[in-house]
């Protein structure tokens, strides 16, 4: 059996788990492969194994792979895979669980970072200054949290430790969850217009694409920070630049785009009071080390002929 891990960026994967258990060739890919190329790069594979979104298996790249007879997919979901195309072929999904404390305290660590100013007096610092302006106490203020789910939930039960107020929307939270999660049911317009922080927790889909939109935006305080650790696509992000470029809000926090790894020239790198990360809220050692080694267990329970962890078209989470 031939198996391709694909986008080992930090050359990580061959340590994180047994992959010598196996009864196979396996071959660790460090560089991020364009969709045009996976055809010829993946041919005479028989599975491959993905990062989360960082490639791509649409239904022509699986159309081009004859032999391929598994994909494996860290994480419980991935929408970039097409799950109709690889059911039509026989093909296996499998995914794995996560550990989603990284996210959680990688949108307090954006929060605090925005609100203290540390990327500012950090560079100040390293270049020989002082101080750089006045920082922002969270004490007090109101954090409007997008999405009130697995992750968000655990981002509001933070704040009380703060002394920061909760409030939530989605298109289906009612009261009665909002408060379950720590929070107080608002409207998406009075989130957007009275939170001093709002963050975004909620699955990318065609419903919830730039659900924070210019208005939503436009609705937000010339004081307020917004942070986006969840999916680029969430946030429509010609607005959001224009409304850091203008000063329409004091400043925002971003962990994932649309393209990734994020063009040198891309010009979010160039926005004023934008904090980047380069989409690290899963990359922890702990993290990772599940996905591999659930990986190794995918396709050692697809070798015995008892798949496990399936994604389907009915059913493409693990929950």
């Amino acid at each position: 059996m031939k198996i391709a891990i694909l986008d080992d960026w930090l050359d990580t994967a061959r340590d994180l788990a047994d992959w010598d258990q196996l009864d196979a060739k396996i071959t660790f890919v460090t560089r991020h492969i364009r969709e045009e190329d996976l055809p010829q790069a993946l041919a005479g594979f028989d599975a491959v194994c993905l990062m989360r979104e960082r490639t791509a298996l649409p239904r022509n790249v699986i159309a081009a792979l004859p032999d391929l007879r598994l994909i494996v997919t860290a994480g419980r979901r991935n929408m970039r895979i097409d799950l109709d195309a690889a059911a039509e072929r026989g093909i296996i999904v499998c995914g794995t669980e996560s550990h989603g404390g990284g996210t959680v305290e990688l949108t307090w660590a954006l929060i605090l970072a925005l609100a203290q100013r540390i990327p500012q007096n950090d560079a100040a610092m390293k270049a020989g200054g002082w101080q750089t302006g006045l920082g922002t106490l969270l004490a007090g203020r109101r954090l409007g949290v997008v999405g009130l789910g697995r992750l968000g939930s655990r981002v509001a039960a933070i704040a009380p430790a703060f002394g920061m107020e909760v409030v939530a929307w989605s298109q289906n939270l009612t009261d009665e969850a909002a408060a379950a999660g720590g929070a107080r049911r608002v409207s998406k317009h009075e989130l957007f217009a009275t939170a001093d922080v709002v963050t975004v927790h909620l699955t990318l889909s065609e419903r919830t694409r730039h659900i924070v939109d210019a208005a939503a935006i436009g609705a937000m305080r010339p004081s307020a920070f917004l942070v986006n650790a969840a999916r680029a696509g969430l946030v429509e992000t010609p607005a959001l630049i224009a409304a850091l470029q203008d000063n329409r809000i004091a400043g925002a926090a971003i962990d994932v785009y649309d393209e990734e790894p994020l063009p040198a020239d891309d010009p979010l790198r160039g926005v004023p009071n934008l904090v980047l990360t380069p989409h690290v809220g899963y990359v922890s050692r702990e993290n990772m080390g599940v996905f591999y080694r659930q990986m190794v267990e995918n396709i050692a329970a697809f070798q015995a002929g008892a798949p496990i962890r399936r994604l389907t078209p009915d059913a493409p989470s693990l929950g």
